[in-house]
């Protein structure tokens, strides 16, 4: 299917998923993660979840994070210019919802793109080679581009894989990893 397609498809089975299902999906995510080959690293970079858009629930996977005692990286979107800006989740890191429902955080201490370790993605849909389907503004893709060849990029997904993206580009960023409750996809 083209991105357009898959892009439209998913959000609408997204928006038919109610709040227990997402909340169980979520929390198996979560712990999926526990049993990744990926804990001796240093800096993790999470998204904050997006309410109205009943994007996998991130705050299972922080108290993990925490409890491992990893650094926490979080963005602030710029709009204008397409691009993320990270900062390290600190006890004091004010946050506040940006016009599209995004947490961000005020302030805080910057992190570079290459200090990054390991990425958890946010996506639509995804395929079986570990290419993806975002909102289609291309943050993810910018970003990613920036962050160093070693960094871990993980998508996390409440559906399956679909056999194939059939307009994605080498300019796509594919996926090291796709979890989703049931199975944790390689793509190595």
């Amino acid at each position: 299917m083209l991105k357009k397609e898959l892009r439209k498809a998913y959000k609408i089975k997204r928006q038919e998923l109610n709040d227990e299902e997402l909340a169980f999906k979520s929390l198996q995510i979560a712990n999926q993660l526990v049993n990744m080959p990926i804990w001796e690293h240093v800096y993790y970079h999470l998204f904050l979840t997006i309410t109205e858009q009943k994007e996998v629930q991130t705050e299972f996977i922080l108290p993990i994070l925490l409890g491992k005692d990893k650094e926490v990286v979080i963005s602030k979107s710029n709009f204008e210019l397409g691009t993320l800006t990270h900062y390290l989740l600190t006890e004091n890191t004010q946050l506040r919802k940006n016009s599209y429902g995004i947490p961000e955080p005020v302030e805080g201490l910057l992190v570079p793109e290459n200090k990054l370790d390991v990425v958890f993605i946010p996506l639509l849909a995804f395929d079986k080679k570990g290419c993806r389907v975002g909102y289609g503004k291309g943050f993810y893709d910018r970003f990613l581009m920036k962050c160093r060849p070693d960094t871990i990029k993980i998508g996390l997904s409440i559906f399956d894989a679909v056999s194939e993206i059939s307009d994605a580009t080498q300019a796509d960023v594919r996926l090291d990893y796709c979890v989703t409750p049931e199975e944790i996809y390689s793509f190595s």
